[in-house]
């Protein structure tokens, strides 16, 4: 049976993870959940450990319609948490990592900085195939959120993309988006390439002895055709493929 760590960054009581982890159960994995305790947004794939003497503290909890399933919260980012999983902090450690549902998008280079797809990256980067997911919530991501949120339109496309992701070569980040649609309303999946932007772009105001850091969407569609923004701005799924960190063999340096 194929064993499946369930993790995010919104926090171990984010409907979004709850769903991911039902989705993966009713597939016939075997799965554990392993998430922060809290709102982990924004932490990319840091490993700092919160704890003195590297220890990290496990509340046993049970998720809603999951109580067969083993869930732990755990004072830490998501990429720690799946970086301890892999190396059998939970039992034998996972042939597949899910990271998500976010609750917003994560598209374009500003992924860097996701929680979501950080937990993802640091799966492959030790072997383990991984799929980061996100629910687009609006037309921009800000102000008010469509109700009821349609977590089903992020997975919908799972059982198609996990075959091809277990049958790439090497392992990578197959990062997915949806706009917040039944699923029947979804006119289709897109492979995406990453926009330069994300769904949100970061501004920066200096003044005397403070730096602010504010976040401002992308005005109108999504940017350049055929990019994840764009193809999500028109109502579709995307997927992108990613790698984790790797060399760039391309460029020549001298040795000295």
């Amino acid at each position: 049976m194929v064993r499946v760590l369930v993790t995010n960054d919104d926090g171990i009581d984010a409907p979004g993870l709850h769903h991911l982890a039902r989705f993966a159960a009713e597939a016939g994995y075997e799965v554990t959940v392993a998430a922060p305790d809290r709102d982990a947004s924004g932490t990319s794939a840091s490993i700092a450990y919160p704890m003195p003497e590297g220890q990290l503290e496990l509340v046993r909890r049970q998720l809603p319609g999951l109580a067969e399933v083993p869930a732990y919260a755990i004072a830490g980012s998501p990429a720690l948490i799946t970086l301890v999983a892999v190396r059998g902090a939970f039992g034998d450690p996972p042939d597949l990592v899910l990271s998500g549902v976010n609750r917003g998008s994560n598209t374009g280079h500003a992924i860097l900085h996701s929680g979501t797809v950080g937990a993802a990256l640091t799966a492959a980067a030790n072997g383990c195939p991984a799929v980061a997911l996100s629910l687009r919530l609006g037309f921009t991501d800000v102000g008010s959120d469509p109700v009821p949120l349609h977590w089903a339109a992020a997975t919908h496309y799972l059982p198609v993309l996990l075959p091809a992701l277990r049958a790439a070569p090497a392992p990578v980040v197959f990062n997915v988006n949806a706009p917040s649609l039944s699923p029947e309303r979804l006119p289709g999946l897109r492979q995406a390439k990453l926009a330069a932007f994300g769904a949100v772009q970061t501004t920066v105001e200096t003044g005397d002895g403070f730096v602010r850091l504010a976040l401002e969407s992308v005005a109108g569609g999504g940017g350049e055709p055929g990019t994840d923004t764009d193809w999500l701005a028109r109502g579709y799924a995307t997927v992108s493929a990613v790698t984790p960190i790797f060399e760039t063999p391309d460029i020549h340096l001298p040795d000295h």
